[in-house]
């Protein structure tokens, strides 16, 4: 069997075995000096509250790159691993929750979907001749389709006795971390002692010689994406109950973390090497960066340079320490294994050495003197809340607060990471503008047994106490908009609606709104409703594909501003003419469209007011004053008439 167990050819000496060792395990190199440097910029970093943060929030990607590992070794590619994933947890939660099947044969049913996937995968490569690359992007929209379909586009409450494995042991110990720990040691096991493990690194090292020294590759490659399907689901049963609801859009782009985390603890994208415990590496490096980084308060656009300069260094290390000399050699001895368990132990010894040390930079720092406040947004991709986060920080220079700004990207996991790094470091008030209101509660609820306070904004967080929710009514601001296109078409015609990305609160919120003010109006007849995912390009895109359809359309009602004016766009010279347009949220591009005459209105809900209420309340909480549970600014229809007064 090969492995990516490394020996240089150099000579010895101090200087070149400590090259060697740098050189041959360069990323757990990599992690040692990520940590002392994360010890050293952060006091809030080396808590044994905030590490257990890290394993938890390594735990997916770990997992689910446990499952890549294979396939990579194999000289394969699976891209759909994160649709898997949420599709397995929809499975679970769908058949659990809404059609009684008892948990444990929801589980399983949950499991057989991962592995039934992988099987598609592996058949359409291995006897449908497909590339795999092309065979798990289609399993990947396959996959996100049926978990969309099955949920309605809407989350589903995740069974409490599954949920637990969110929960912790004895009060500290997460149980993901002990899942990942578990799952890891079946891949070390599958990879470095079964027979199908020696398969996988034939395969990668040379398949045509694997086939002709009677190694049944076909059936091989079969069981290697089952073990990648199987992996995916454990990853998202594990994610489910984290966020205590199956997410239909959950683990969107973790498939490329996976592939990541794979590359970077060592394995070749070529094949015929990688192991668990490099995965397991790389995994924790892209934690510890989004961790660290997110406690320096680095922006969030920066994180993704960041992290990747990260990967291409990885890589190009790799190949650095080819050309310096560091060959794989086939089958590890005892002998090796020995060595590699020395290495390990000595590499925490000094990490634990050097960390010791730096922790003296933070001893004699008193606290500042300024309170810190976090935000997690839900993205910082939309105009809407870049003016909430310009809102907030205006109010958080006026009082002398530290305001952290985090951007979760639209991801329920990764904003439930952030909220876990800021109760873990001391925060003393969190304002949290929901992925998804079921989501966020278990974090919710573990800074509520912190004490400390949490302020929703915009939408609110189910399940869990707040201290205050600043928000618009977004069902109402809806049927607001349903009421002022149906009186600019006098009570008759015909309208499509864009809907925002399906899953998501505000979408679902304000879809319900639309509903709700058009039944006043029976003469108004809904032709098509899309989504458009809050996007501009999309909104264009599907606006110009409903008319070929619906030529004749006399209105449109889009969930935000963006999508409204991507059907602007596909409107040309109709818009604000033949066909009036209403869009959601009074974004600076939305209130100039409006003077411009081309959108007909927009719903705005005055971002930056949400933004500067939140953090006056935060700021109230955390000093122990009396601060409303609920604050409502009130939306307004902003038109040509009245658009030069607003100021959002």
């Amino acid at each position: 069997m090969a492995t990516d167990t490394l020996k240089s050819k150099t000579g010895a000496g101090g200087a070149g075995a400590v090259r060697r060792l740098l050189l041959d395990n360069g990323a757990l190199t990599a992690l040692i000096v990520l940590v002392v440097a994360m010890s050293a910029l952060s006091g809030d970093f080396l808590t044994t509250d905030n590490l257990l943060n890290v394993g938890v929030q390594a735990a997916v990607t770990a997992i689910l790159a446990f499952g890549v590992t294979f396939v990579i070794v194999a000289a394969g590619i699976d891209l759909s691993v994160g649709s898997v994933a949420a599709l397995s947890a929809t499975v679970l939660a769908w058949s659990a929750t809404s059609h009684g099947v008892p948990v444990v044969l929801a589980v399983l049913l949950a499991i057989a979907t991962g592995i039934v996937c992988g099987l598609v995968n592996g058949f359409l490569i291995a006897y449908g001749k497909l590339p795999p690359f092309i065979a798990t992007l289609a399993m990947l929209s396959v996959g996100r389709g049926l978990s969309l379909v099955i949920s309605g586009g809407s989350p589903i409450p995740f069974p409490s006795s599954v949920s637990h494995l969110g929960d912790t042991l004895g009060g500290w110990l997460p149980v993901p971390v002990l899942v990942m720990i578990v799952m890891g040691l079946i891949a070390a096991v599958v990879l470095g002692r079964t027979y199908i493990g020696r398969s996988m690194y034939a395969i990668g090292g040379n398949e045509e010689a694997a086939r002709l020294s009677g190694l049944r590759v076909n059936k091989q490659k079969l069981a290697i994406y089952a073990l990648s399907g199987l992996f995916a689901a454990a990853a998202g049963i594990v994610l489910a109950s984290r966020l205590s609801s199956a997410q239909p859009q959950a683990a969107s782009g973790y498939e490329l973390d996976a592939i990541a985390a794979v590359v970077i603890g060592g394995a070749s994208l070529a094949g015929g090497t990688g192991k668990a415990s490099g995965t397991l590496i790389g995994a924790l490096i892209l934690a510890v960066l989004r961790n660290g980084l997110n406690l320096l308060s680095v922006s969030a656009f920066w994180q993704q340079v960041v992290i990747g300069v990260v990967i291409a260094l990885a890589v190009l290390l790799d190949t650095l320490r080819r050309k310096a000399g560091a060959t794989p050699v086939a089958g590890a001895s005892q002998g090796g294994r020995g060595k590699q368990a020395t290495t390990y132990a000595l590499a925490a010894v000094i990490t634990v050495a050097i960390v010791g040390a730096t922790t003296f930079l933070h001893g004699g720092n008193s606290a500042g003197s300024n309170p810190k406040v976090g935000l997690s947004l839900s993205t910082l991709n939309n105009p809407f809340f870049v003016q909430i986060r310009s809102g907030a920080q205006a109010e958080a220079k006026k009082l002398g607060v530290d305001l952290t700004v985090t951007d979760a990207q639209n991801d329920a996991s990764q904003q439930a990471n952030q909220l876990q790094n800021f109760t873990s470091s001391g925060y003393k008030a969190i304002i949290v503008n929901p992925v998804d209101s079921d989501a966020a509660s278990p974090a919710v609820r573990a800074a509520e047994k912190a004490d400390i306070p949490v302020v929703a904004v915009d939408r609110g967080v189910n399940k869990a106490k707040t201290d205050t929710l600043v928000a618009s009514d977004n069902v109402a601001g809806g049927a607001l908009a349903a009421k002022t296109i149906a009186e600019k078409l006098g009570g008759q015609g015909k309208i499509v609606i864009l809907q925002g990305q399906p899953g998501t609160s505000a979408a679902r919120e304000r879809a319900a709104g639309f509903a709700e003010g058009l039944k006043a109006y029976p003469g108004i007849k809904v032709v098509a409703q899309q989504p458009a995912d809050f996007d501009r390009t999309k909104g264009l895109d599907v606006m110009s594909n409903l008319l070929q359809a619906h030529p004749d359309v006399q209105g449109v009602i889009a969930a935000n501003d963006e999508m409204a004016l991507g059907a602007i766009k596909a409107l040309g010279s109709k818009a604000g003419k033949s066909v009036s347009v209403v869009g959601f949220d009074g974004t600076p591009d939305g209130l100039t469209a409006v003077k411009n005459g081309t959108l007909y209105a927009s719903v705005a809900q005055q971002p930056s007011q949400l933004g500067r209420i939140a953090v006056d309340n935060a700021l109230k909480a955390a000093q122990d004053k009396k601060v409303e549970t609920t604050v409502k600014v009130p939306v307004k229809v902003v038109t040509k008439e009245n658009v030069a007064g607003f100021t959002g």
